[in-house]
């Protein structure tokens, strides 16, 4: 277990989301975290700390990580049903500790905050109930936390809409009782940056599918920030602030899709692992006119509808 909790912390400090879930998701993915395990217990609040620190917040990193690690090493597996309480919980109750520095004698206010979080967070997976999912109790308990921190630090986390990808590896999945399960397919708009047209095509699939699938956009590489003239268009045209809760990623960072879709090959087709199911040749209008962008929004757009054909096939 140790030698897993050593290769969570070298991880983190690799990963520069600003989301929690998201730091999450990209380790989580790796072999030597299992489906259910105490490497949650390190996982979980180490993912926090990393987010919170890529965020603005003012921590030594790997201190605070290797910090993490120690206590979660301390937790027992299986404390959520011998000892009732969840192991995700007390990892992220132990990483705000961390970034504040309580300690049982602690006569500030951050003693009792971190009661109310634990006890907050404890009360959703109560309200959920057992058996135990080390991912959704993790879900569940980062929501909480997400709100806690941007509710009382000068950071602001990414907080991302949470749907799980691991029910098949879950014989005890409660499926429709979890908050996060989905039967939806999920389709990824895919281009080399991730910048500009996949983007467009994530903020109208999410507009115009989301009753029938999961959209997700992703990149080979990524940009440091959408395309500016794609943000003003889609903000003009159909009042989507695509920078409110979009950011250029890569595949690595989303589920696995069951529709792969190419933006346009141009000059270099990125390479996903696998063939893409359809490439819709779009021209990059990055650097062109507004009349350009809206051709190409519209051209996406009914692209975007006719994907509906596919939603029970």
């Amino acid at each position: 277990m140790e030698e897993r909790a050593k290769k969570i912390v070298e991880s983190c400090l690799l990963e520069d989301s600003c989301s929690p879930v998201q730091v999450f998701f990209n380790i989580a993915k790796k072999d030597f975290v299992r489906m259910h395990g105490p490497e949650h217990h390190v996982l979980d609040g180490a993912a926090l700390l990393t987010a919170f620190y890529n965020a603005g917040g003012k921590i030594d990193l790997q201190a605070s990580l290797y910090e993490m690690m120690k206590r979660g090493l301390q937790m027992p597996g299986a404390t959520c049903g011998m000892w009732g309480v969840c192991g995700a919980v007390s990892s992220m109750g132990a990483a705000l500790s961390i970034i504040d520095g309580t300690g049982p004698l602690s006569t500030d206010n951050s003693w009792g905050n971190h009661m109310m979080f634990t006890s907050k967070a404890l009360g959703r997976l109560a309200g959920v109930g057992g058996p135990r999912c080390c991912k959704r109790d993790a879900y569940l308990a980062f929501e909480e936390a997400i709100d806690y921190i941007n509710s009382n630090y000068e950071v602001k986390l990414i907080k991302n809409k949470i749907t799980c990808s691991y029910s098949n590896q879950n014989e005890q999945c409660i499926k429709e009782k979890c908050p996060f399960f989905s039967q939806k397919k999920k389709v990824a708009f895919v281009c080399v940056h991730n910048s500009c047209r996949s983007q467009i095509a994530e903020a109208l699939g999410k507009k115009f599918l989301s009753d029938s699938f999961e959209c997700y956009s992703a990149g080979t590489q990524t940009k440091p920030q959408i395309n500016q003239d794609a943000v003003r268009l889609m903000k003009e045209l159909y009042g989507i602030d695509m920078e409110e809760n979009q950011y250029s990623k890569t595949l690595a960072e989303i589920p696995n899709p069951d529709i792969a879709i190419s933006m346009g090959c141009n000059v270099e087709c990125p390479f996903i692992g696998r063939g893409f199911d359809d490439d819709w040749g779009l021209e990059d209008p990055t650097g062109k006119s507004d009349a350009d962008f809206i051709k190409v929004i519209r051209q996406i757009e009914d692209e975007i509808k006719k994907l509906l054909s596919h939603a029970h096939s």
